[in-house]
């Protein structure tokens, strides 16, 4: 038991270490989806707390076992009377008048007793029931740290997306940005020659210009992402950090995803609320094992020295004094705080077991709705991805008009505009399907 407990300290400091370490690691790291989740697993202050209450809750689990175990216990005490207690002796003791009585003084100034004391308790229903339900306590901790990871799991994948989401945006932009800047250099050229009014290339610069500002705003919006993604992992956020993965690298959309063999005691937070009612049960089985009696086997061994003067030469007589003994305690009469105690835990249970039943059906009603949050998403994001293509297909049939003298910038302009609109709703729609997707495999229970 020593051996775990020492393991568990090592277990401890290499958590703490490992995260002073990451704390003052200037180099870059390089993550795909996969390992920025590890590195959350390791890293994450909640998961590292629900660790350390994983240990915590052992170091409890052997504090009760450790209860029902010897106790072995020493004392030394020195007692120095300045004032040696008076007795009073009846007088007629020594030939004096019937109720008077002598003053007298027994013992001396220096009393030192030295005693060890060893107990060990023989039978306690309520430490036996206590241990039991200890190592329910301890998995209830593991189930405890076990949601924790799975939620920052969730959010981990979420972050990881929304950056790769706004650097294919920032792409896009770009990509926008390439043409608007094509099409102002035609129609400064033309405007030179005399072929477009002035009107025109304004238009075409105030179009530029916003996309330019826009592209600004996507920079530091990625930057935000970025710090975002290393919170949730808990990386510091002066850490250099790029992804490796790429959104047509990952298997994003499950087009099929059924929900109809849904199994709800695969969700941690099912099995952690019969964990709880496993610790109600123990609860009551606890107070009503405190009418039994308890029985307890004691050994004392002492001694004691006395002296008027305080010496320390060892040459004194010590006297010794030894005893054996059991005590057996029996309840009786508590004033029925037993019997409160026991309907508490009673009805403490009931309402767990009622918990339990409406947890079924809220878990079944989160699969519903994230399976109906995910369908209305996929829907959309097939709208939005037809409507780039006609929004792209627009703009070239625009763009090769005006360039052939038969149509104005200000239709293409209003092309790119509607272009640029298709794009950033693709985006969107695409960025909450995924965000569904990630909801869906939490609420089915597929993230582990």
């Amino acid at each position: 038991m020593k051996q775990k407990i020492f393991l568990s300290i090592i277990l401890l400091f290499y958590i703490s270490a490992n995260i002073k370490a990451q704390k003052s690691n200037n180099e870059t790291y390089s993550f795909s989806m996969q390992q920025s989740v590890d590195f959350a697993n390791k890293n994450q202050v909640d998961i590292v707390n629900a660790q350390y209450d994983e240990v915590i809750a052992k170091a409890k689990v052997n504090e009760i076992f450790g209860s029902g175990l010897p106790q072995v216990n020493g004392s030394v005490s020195v007692d120095d009377f300045l004032q040696i207690p008076t007795q009073l002796i009846p007088g007629e003791f020594f030939g004096g008048k019937p109720g008077t009585f002598i003053p007298i003084k027994f013992g001396t100034q220096y009393n030192t007793t030295g005693d060890l004391t060893i107990s060990q308790l023989l039978f306690d229903g309520s430490y036996i029931v206590g241990l039991q339900a200890s190592r329910t306590y301890f998995e209830l901790s593991q189930k405890n740290s076990t949601r924790t990871k799975i939620e920052t799991d969730a959010l981990v994948m979420k972050a990881y997306y929304s950056v790769l989401i706004s650097e294919e945006r920032m792409t896009l932009i770009d990509a926008n940005l390439e043409r608007l800047k094509k099409l102002y250099d035609d129609t400064k050229a033309m405007n030179d020659l005399g072929l477009v009014e002035k009107i025109d290339l304004d238009r075409v610069s105030v179009a530029y210009n916003n996309i330019k500002v826009e592209k600004e705003k996507m920079v530091r919006f990625i930057a935000l992402s970025y710090n975002l993604l290393k919170f949730q992992m808990g990386m510091d956020q002066k850490t250099a950090l790029t992804l490796t993965d790429k959104l047509n690298s990952l298997e994003l959309i499950n087009w099929e995803v059924k929900t109809d063999a849904f199994d709800y005691t695969k969700r941690i937070e099912y099995s952690l609320m019969e964990t709880q009612r496993k610790l109600g049960a123990f609860d009551i089985k606890r107070n009503k094992m405190a009418y039994y009696p308890s029985l307890a086997a004691f050994a004392d061994i002492s001694e004691n020295l006395y002296e008027d003067k305080f010496d320390i030469s060892g040459s004194q007589t010590w006297y010794r004094t030894e005893l054996i003994g059991a005590k057996l305690t029996i309840p009786i009469f508590d004033g029925q705080q037993r019997h409160s105690r026991v309907v508490q835990a009673q009805f403490n249970l009931k309402k767990i077991e009622n918990q339990e039943k409406n947890l079924e059906n809220s878990l079944n009603l989160q699969v519903t709705s994230a399976k109906t949050t995910y369908d209305n998403s996929i829907a959309s994001l097939k709208v939005q991805k037809d409507n780039i293509a006609l929004a792209e297909n627009i703009y070239n049939v625009t763009k090769t008009k005006y360039e052939n003298g038969v149509g104005t910038n200000l239709a293409v302009i209003i092309a790119q505009t509607d272009l640029k609109e298709a794009q950033d709703n693709y985006y969107g729609a695409l960025y909450d399907a995924i965000v569904a997707k990630v909801d869906l495999d939490k609420a089915l229970g597929n993230i582990k």
